[in-house]
């Protein structure tokens, strides 16, 4: 068993595999409803029921058992059938909707092996996803777009995000994923980059219960090296035992002295929650999964019943280089080595409740997902700020705990051939509850060389040519902060579409959409410190975290002939200081209305008209800092259009206004450290809407049998769109980020796609009913910001630049003009290799992906006040994964075993700065591991 290695260390369209056609958005009926057709036929030209079959099965490479369900607003799952349009049979796809969509089914998000949504998204053309599980489309982050569950919005459990992360999302309570990339106006206005909608399985086809386990290795983790702490008996589950309760005085502390006495701070936890533990054989990965479904008849009403539960543990363990600096040339002015082990469990549910009778649907749907990391973190360096040359040491214990409720009903019905009603409404809440974020420093102190045993933590690799010993040269020798955040969202939508017939059938349809978000957010930070203000004295500075913090030091450090011990007690004192405010309550209140017209203009060429109107309130309340109220109202258009010009070929254009708005966490003036980049961000008030144009053309090629050719451009204008700027609000301080508006960015790009299904029986009548899958999609972008001398909110609290008023400051003096969107990467490209064979369950596909250099922040402002230090880059590189599934029968039961190999290529994570001269700054720089998962799951 291999350790790591610590010089001065005391101690995480697919390709769309859908497949070809988007017949999948809808099932057909179980009963054919026989739908009138979209336009008719010109005599002579129609085409014959042969062509009809063999165009329908092109759009299906998969059959029927590859069919996603789609609940969203405006979909009407029952217009399934083919159409013909002067003559020429247009597949199942055009049919379901006139937008530019990509859907992944339950089959191929399970061909992608992918255990939850945002993983198997990254397969879809022009999606990427960066961070914690956030979606980029086309570039765009996740401002620009949104996040919806069977047609209803999603909160977010991030302070820094107002939407959802997406890997809090087990496959296994996904029924389809789709993501529409041109925009209808029955769709939210927040739509730049696109729509992610998420079905979950509603009515099962057949009774069945499955029962599933997996277990997995991280080459760069499991069996080495790692930094844990104790916590609490049931953190394995990522619930809290009761150790990290927070008592009401911590809450009550901004509102009182600010000073926790020390008969309060030996009332919180301690050897828990603060003793870092070095562990040199970190646990393997596990899951495991109960799975239920229960179909049947009721009259003539087809119920069921679906029901989820899965629990989930997985540690990731990061060896990296995180590095610094303020100069023009990349001098290094912090350079730790720092281990970060993540453990990160979840437990996710589902119980849904559906109805069918005729063509109308009701569904009720339940989802639960509970996500939390436990984190323990060791840093060293011996090149630091104001550093003596002597080693320094760090250590962090955190515990991160997210929450997500959702309960939605939804009616899709149709009282009359020609009508569909949809009606919709959801109730959900999300919160992040973070107590106990612990740091302790110490340094090594050379003049002394007492022993006492009491190290922070023992390691044998570390060198400190003396003791290591708690100090105030930093100003706190420890900190803690207790955080929490509560979001409530109620949605509600009705849709009506009704479908006239003639000569030329033409849809009208309307609806309403009405949601509230209620989000309350504390941060409290507290520092420990003698009552006399001054360090610990020796020899309780020599002892380790949990000792710092014991009865023994708490209540005076007895120094002989020291005076009095109350002098040295320790105490908390609350410390907003560069912290901003810590707390705000944030509401947004949205009222919207649509109209819109669907119906064939010209013999081969339909067109998707409307408007939608879209009002909306959004405040965020800090305390003791400047609010926010923004209150503006929408028109917003937007129109398709398809030109069906031969049998098997289309063209597409669209054009659009969009909007995006600020998220809370960007307006709200509080600090907020996300774990995963070890980043500090902070909001701005004085940000403002954006506003996005759109176009898109789109080709698409249906050349034979399960193959496809599609093309597109897209073009995108943003006014005042919403940026990141890194900056250092003093010398000394460390990166931070905030936010700004830009005059205006533009970004524009290409997408191909290609896919095609080959039956091997020419190799042999042994190779009948197997075939090759190969799928690939390319997606290039570029974008451009547009920074000039107008004045756009500045990032310093009342700092006057530029001739500009006060909080406000130049473009040119925050951004580099022609700077690329963060988060945007110029080329992504995915590649499926696959071998299927249905009659003897077999499955297995190679999966290539490559995302190119991409910004994740910006550059900040040198001290000097001019010039920019190099953006912060990101190299995802390449990266091969290979999935394997095999389904076998046993003792009647069908049992599926899938192996999964994840990051063949063993791709490190690079985040680095290249200044002029060729110096480097790695800001993140740490091997990812190799993944082996191998699971089972028996299906009764």
């Amino acid at each position: 068993m291999r350790q790591r290695t610590l010089a001065t260390l005391l101690l995480l369209t697919t390709t769309l595999v859908a497949p070809a056609a988007l017949a999948q958005v809808a099932p057909a009926p179980s009963t054919p409803a026989g739908p009138a057709q979209t336009s008719t036929t010109s005599p002579g030209q129609a085409a014959s029921a042969e062509q009809q079959a063999e165009a329908t099965q092109d759009a299906v490479p998969g059959g029927a058992d590859d069919q996603a369900e789609i609940s969203a607003p405006g979909v009407d799952a029952s217009t399934a059938g083919d159409i013909v349009v002067v003559g020429r049979n247009i597949p199942n796809a055009v049919r379901a909707t006139a937008q530019v969509v990509s859907v992944l089914s339950s089959a191929d998000i399970a061909r992608t092996g992918e255990g939850d949504i945002a993983g198997a998204l990254t397969r879809v053309t022009g999606l990427s996803v960066v961070g914690n599980g956030y979606v980029f489309v086309r570039g765009l982050g996740d401002r620009y777009s949104s996040a919806l569950l069977n047609g209803s919005p999603l909160p977010s459990p991030e302070p820094l995000r107002r939407t959802v992360p997406l890997d809090i999302f087990p496959t296994t309570v996904v029924g389809s994923a789709l993501v529409q990339k041109t925009y209808s106006v029955n769709y939210p206005g927040e739509f730049g980059g696109g729509v992610i909608n998420l079905t979950t399985k509603a009515i099962p086809d057949e009774n069945f219960f499955t029962v599933g386990a997996s277990g997995g290795i991280d080459t760069e983790t499991t069996g080495r090296l790692g930094y844990t702490y104790f916590g609490s008996k049931t953190d394995w589950l990522g619930y809290d035992g009761g150790e990290r309760n927070v008592p009401d005085f911590i809450r009550q502390a901004p509102t009182g002295t600010g000073v926790i006495p020390g008969a309060q701070v030996l009332q919180l936890s301690n050897a828990r929650t603060t003793l870092l533990q070095r562990n040199s054989d970190i646990p393997a990965n596990y899951s495991g999964s109960l799975d239920l479904g229960v179909t049947g008849d009721l009259g003539g009403t087809r119920v069921g019943l679906i029901g989820s539960v899965g629990v989930s543990n997985n540690w990731r363990t990061r060896d990296a280089v995180q590095q610094d600096t303020v100069s023009n040339d990349g001098t290094i002015r912090n350079d730790f080595q720092t281990v970060i082990t993540d453990n990160r469990a979840v437990v996710n549910g589902l119980l849904g409740f559906g109805a069918e009778f005729g063509e109308n649907k009701i569904r009720w749907t339940n989802v639960y997902i509970h996500d939390t990391l436990k984190q323990g973190r060791a840093s060293a360096a011996t090149v630091y700020n104001n550093s003596s040359g002597n080693p320094l040491f760090q250590q962090n214990t955190s515990w991160f705990e997210r929450k997500l409720i959702e309960t939605q009903l939804v009616g899709e019905f149709k009282p009359l051939q020609d009508l569909s009603i949809d009606v919709r409404g959801a109730y959900a809440n999300s919160q992040r509850n973070s107590p106990y974020e612990r740091q302790f420093i110490y340094l090594c102190n050379t003049s002394l060389n007492t022993d006492l045993g009491n190290a922070p933590v023992s390691d044998t690799g570390v060198s400190c040519p003396g003791v290591w010993q708690a100090t105030n040269a930093f100003d706190r020798f420890a900190t803690v902060v207790f955080s929490e955040l509560n979001e409530n969202l109620y949605s509600g939508q009705a849709d009506v579409a009704y479908k006239f017939q003639g000569e030329r059938p033409m849809t009208l349809s309307a609806g309403y959409y009405y949601s509230e978000n209620e989000r309350t957010s504390t941060r409290l930070p507290f520092t420990y410190q003698t009552v006399a203000g001054g360090a610990i004295p020796f020899p309780c500075n020599l002892f380790r975290p949990d000792y710092l913090l014991s009865p023994d030091v708490v209540n005076g450090c007895p120094v002989p002939g020291a005076g009095n011990p109350s002098d040295t007690a320790v105490q908390m004192r609350f410390d907003a200081g560069q912290n901003g405010s810590y707390a705000y309550d944030a509401s947004l209140r949205v009222h919207a209305g649509y109209a819109q017209a669907e119906a064939e203009a010209f013999d081969g060429v339909r067109a998707i008209v409307g408007v939608r109107y879209e009002t909306a309130t959004q405040r965020v309340t800090p305390v003791n800092a400047t609010g926010t109220r923004l209150k503006n109202d929408y028109f917003l258009p937007g129109a398709t259009l398809t030109w069906n010009f031969a049998q098997d070929m289309q063209l597409r254009l669209a054009a659009s206004k969009t909007i995006a708005r600020p998220q809370f966490r960007e307006l709200a003036p509080q600090a907020f450290r996300d774990f995963e980049s070890d980043r500090l961000f902070f909001g701005n008030p004085r940000l403002k809407d954006s506003e996005l144009y759109n176009l898109e053309a789109r080709y698409e090629w249906f050349f034979a049998r399960d193959q496809r050719i599609t093309l597109a451009g897209f073009y995108k204008r943003i006014d005042n769109p919403i940026e990141q700027v890194g900056f250092f609000p003093t010398p000394d301080a460390r990166l931070q980020t905030g936010f700004t508006n830009l005059p205006h960015a533009k970004l524009y790009g290409a997408e191909i796609e290609a896919q095609k299904y080959i039956p091997l029986d020419f190799i042999s009548a042994g190779m009948a009913g197997k075939r090759a899958v190969v799928i690939a999609n390319y997606t290039w972008t570029h974008s451009a910001l547009t920074a000039d001398r107008s004045c756009v909110p500045g990032v310093l609290e009342g700092t006057m630049l530029g001739g500009c008023q006060a909080n406000f400051a130049p473009a040119a003096s925050l951004f580099r003009d022609g700077a690329p969107l963060t988060g945007q990467s110029d080329h992504l490209v995915n590649l499926q290799l696959g071998y299927e064979d249905k009659d003897n369950g077999t499955q297995a596909t190679l999966l290539f992906n490559y995302a190119s250099e991409r910004v994740t922040n910006r550059g900040p402002s040198l001290l000097g006040g001019a010039g920019f230090q190099p953006d912060i880059i990101e190299k995802p590189g390449i990266r091969l994964d290979f999935v394997a599934r095999q389904t076998v029968d046993f003792l009647s039961n069908k049992v599926e075993i899938k192996a999964e190999m994840r990051n063949l290529t063993g791709t490190r994570y690079q985040e680095f700065q290249i200044f002029e001269g060729g110096n480097r700054v790695d800001i993140n720089n740490y091997r990812l591991g190799r993944l082996f998962t191998l699971g089972a799951s028996v299906t009764f």
